[in-house]
């Protein structure tokens, strides 16, 4: 049954489902916080890397999630030069700030982990070069590892 009559919409709305569906299993059954973080943590990542890969990375995300990754962008290739792990997570809080408490280290790996099966290798592969090593190291390995290791349980940023 399509929901909208339009198929493109549609397939936005099932693909938008599926990302916070996985992330649903490893930061607790509530949709609405997960689609914060979701975009907590593409917003993060898209202020901290340069334009070309912003752009590339937005190019590949469902229609709805580019939504809320282009969000607030005001400043197009201004680089957040946060050069620590903790600075990273500061910012990632601060978009979480009206949800209930988040884990932001596991909220960061858990989205890169979604990211990483369902984004270009290549593209993966060039933004988490361009990101901190500190930022790198909490990223996993390959598709589908997303749940592969937990955090300690209260770490705002």
């Amino acid at each position: 049954m399509r929901a909208t009559g339009l198929d493109v919409f549609d397939k936005t709305l099932q693909t938008t489902h599926i990302w916070l569906d996985e992330l649903m299993e490893e930061i607790g059954p509530d949709r609405q916080v997960a689609w914060h973080v979701l975009g907590a943590v593409l917003r993060a990542v898209r202020d901290r890397v340069p334009l070309e890969l912003v752009v590339h990375l937005g190019a590949q995300l469902p229609i709805l999630i580019r939504g809320t990754y282009y969000d607030q962008w005001s400043s197009p290739g201004a680089i957040d030069k946060s050069g620590t792990l903790e600075e990273f997570l500061a910012r990632i809080g601060q978009g979480l700030a009206s949800t209930r408490p988040v884990n932001v280290r596991n909220a960061a790996r858990v989205v890169f982990g979604i990211l990483s099966p369902h984004i270009d290798r290549g593209q993966v592969e060039k933004i988490k070069h361009s990101v901190p090593e500190e930022v790198r190291a909490i990223w996993p390995d390959g598709p589908g590892t997303a749940g592969s290791t937990n955090s300690p349980a209260s770490e705002q940023g």
